[in-house]
């Protein structure tokens, strides 16, 4: 049975008697992606509801939202690789990686090159071996890591092997950088930040983030949380 796909430009007139759908969403800064899930499953009033793919609560962009039979796709989605638009701050870092955490380390007076930001970058694609973020939803011996966290403890951890297929820049404006990651499934960007300062020797932060792409879904016909709504409306007044 085929699970309709529900963009910007689909036309299902009889949604709601689907047993199951998947809808692209664009989600906002500060939902998490458990948020986006339960507003889907109050506008619908369908219990099962899962999504393709977490985001953290300060990025923005696609999730791939199952509902109803539409959750039997999702492992398949996950597996995707996706896209994201990154915004990368050096001059300081934190114990998340990104900008919420709590500062570990402050510098100015640094001198970055767009060539030798570049050639630090380059060195990142391809297959490489990431170390899971602390403040991340990976699972060892059975607990998460953020939940060690949070406790202000570090948990050995094994490199895991990911792949950076591209990585451009598309803006230098010291002190951030803009650069499109295309990567594959289980990737950090807020580990990539870390690691690229490091590797510059200037502490960096990942400002922004924001994912484009899902395989060959793109944030372009996802729907915002308002427009999802308005459509399920729509249908039930006929």
């Amino acid at each position: 049975m085929m699970i309709p796909l529900v963009t910007k430009t689909s036309d299902f007139e009889e949604l709601r008697e689907q047993p199951g759908f998947l809808v692209l969403i664009d989600k906002p800064a500060d939902w998490s992606s458990f948020d986006i899930c339960k507003k889907i499953r109050g506008i619908t009033g369908i219990k099962k509801v899962g999504h393709g793919g977490t985001l953290d609560p300060f990025a923005t962009g696609l999730m791939t939202i199952g509902v109803g039979r539409g959750t039997k796709e999702l492992t398949r989605i996950t597996a995707r690789d996706k896209r994201y638009r990154a915004v990368i701050r050096f001059g300081y870092a934190t114990d998340s990686f990104d900008i919420t955490g709590k500062t570990t380390d402050e510098r100015s007076g640094f001198s970055l090159t767009p060539r030798g930001i570049e050639e630090k970058l380059h060195a990142f694609v391809g297959e490489i071996e990431q170390l899971p973020p602390m403040f991340s939803a990976k699972k060892v011996r059975g607990k998460r890591l953020y939940a060690s966290a949070r406790k202000g403890l570090e948990v050995e951890r094994a490199p895991v092997p990911v792949h950076v297929y591209s990585a451009v820049i598309i803006k230098w404006s010291e002190p951030e950088l803009t650069v499109d990651f295309h990567v594959s499934k289980g990737t950090y960007i807020r580990a990539l930040a870390h690691d690229l300062g490091q590797a510059l020797k200037v502490p960096a932060v990942l400002a922004a983030l924001r994912r484009t792409h899902i395989g060959d879904y793109a944030l372009e016909e996802a729907l915002t949380l308002e427009e999802f709504d308005s459509l399920w409306k729509r249908q039930a007044a006929g």
